[in-house]
């Protein structure tokens, strides 16, 4: 389906600026811009895959990961194709990196309404967009969460985080949560490994924090290319200088897409992450290790377990009420 893009301002010669995503392609006619689903037609920008969605599923709300965010429930989650990034290791690869016009015909519509009635229908509390990148899906998702809004569902974006002040500002009343990725800390990273720049991404985060939108971020420690006590700790730093309470997920890398000659992280990198993150962080965890204790939450106070884990699923949890330790009475910061 296609629709006038929301975003964008005319330039010179027929072309178009697009203002979604921190690339603000400058598009000329019959073009797109990095994404590949957004069209320069007659000096009109057009979205192309609204409501086109290559995947759909109900999903843990863990999954994607949001762990101190309505832990135990499920969430509506919806993907569609395309990126602005171009991550060589990625593992949806098969619709991030594929090419509209050749994956159409396989697309399914959803529109908002339909969506909204599924996730009721799936006893879903919520609609994430997820997958792929839905900032590029983001006339889809605004109508979206304005229906969810209005049907008491909570929404989720998970997302690189790429997108400009002016996309936030627009989704932000009507977005609950975010988790997003974190590649690397390093420039240098950004624009070998995804074609993108660090920068924008730390701004949308700070910004999503100040808005109060619940935010997690995952770092996947990728071995030999961002795995540097250095880099981590440096991280670490950066996101305790925002906000001590913001989740942290150090995710293990798979082989995938261009990246299969590396090894998967090992199990000490991923805990050794952890270890330093809970230094200076109250709310660190590991991912894609089933069974890890880094898969739990624990009182950042006195080490009372408070939700238990194994994968996606949760097996216990152990708050008193306004969210307090059992143990010792602290407040833990998990929106339920």
């Amino acid at each position: 389906m296609e629709k006038e893009a929301m975003l964008w301002e005319p330039k010179d010669g027929g072309k178009v600026r697009c203002r979604l995503c921190s690339h603000r392609c400058v598009i000329g006619e019959r073009n797109r811009g990095f994404c590949g689903v957004r069209e320069n037609r007659k000096g009109t920008l057009y979205t192309l895959n609204y409501a086109l969605a290559s995947s759909v599923s109900p999903d843990p709300i863990e999954k994607k990961p949001l762990f101190n965010f309505y832990p135990g429930t499920s969430v509506f989650s919806l993907g569609t194709i395309g990126c602005n990034f171009r991550c060589s290791y990625c593992q949806n690869y098969t619709i991030s990196q594929t090419d509209l016009d050749e994956t159409a015909r396989h697309l399914t519509e959803y529109l908002p309404q339909k969506a909204v009635e599924l996730a009721r229908d799936y006893d879903c509390m919520g609609l994430a967009w997820t997958y792929n990148e839905p900032t590029i899906w983001f006339e889809y998702t605004y109508d979206s969460a304005k229906l969810a809004k209005e049907n008491g569902l909570y929404t989720v974006y998970v997302t690189n985080g790429y997108m400009t002040e002016e996309a936030l500002d627009t989704i932000a009343p009507y977005l609950d949560a975010m988790n997003i990725d974190i590649k690397g800390f390093k420039e240098e990273f950004y624009n070998k490994m995804t074609s993108a720049k660090l920068n924008p991404v730390l701004e949308t985060v700070r910004r999503a924090v100040d808005k109060g939108i619940h935010i997690e971020l995952t770092y996947l420690i990728i071995p030999t290319k961002n795995d540097s006590e250095k880099e981590i700790g440096e991280f670490i730093d950066w996101v305790a200088g925002i906000d001590d309470r913001v989740p942290v997920h150090f995710t293990r890398f798979h082989p995938d897409y261009k990246m299969i000659d590396l090894h998967p992280t090992p199990l000490p990198t991923l805990q050794r992450a952890r270890e330093m993150g809970l230094e200076k962080l109250k709310y660190v965890y590991t991912g894609n290790v089933v069974g890890d204790k880094g898969e739990n939450t624990y009182c950042y106070n006195c080490n009372e377990p408070i939700i238990k884990r194994w994968g996606f699923s949760v097996k216990g949890l152990n708050l008193k009420d306004m969210n307090k330790c059992p143990n010792c009475g602290a407040r833990i910061d998990i929106r339920r």
